[in-house]
């Protein structure tokens, strides 16, 4: 059985993942739905938005940092294909 430290010290790393994770996640939420808008401005400031929160998530190990890396890819992939395809 762990002891009470530990269990202690993993409930706040616990907390504070979760929070790193959820904001990653809302920050590339925000950033695909103005993707998908078209609304390219809003989608270039929602997607660094959205590094800014994958990077700092990734570096506090909240997630991977190959994991965060392919996130990043596919959001700008989607925001780089909606600016061509709102320009057409």
């Amino acid at each position: 059985m762990p002891s009470k430290k530990a269990v202690r010290q993993a409930s706040r790393r616990h907390g504070r993942n979760v929070a790193l994770r959820s904001r990653a996640k809302t920050l590339v939420r925000k950033a695909r739905r103005s993707a998908e808008e078209g609304d390219a401005e809003a989608a270039r400031e929602a997607l660094a938005a959205a590094v800014k929160g994958l990077d700092k998530a990734a570096q506090k190990g909240a997630l991977h940092m190959n994991n965060a890396a392919r996130r990043k890819s596919r959001l700008a992939k989607l925001v780089n294909g909606a600016e061509v395809n709102s320009d057409e």
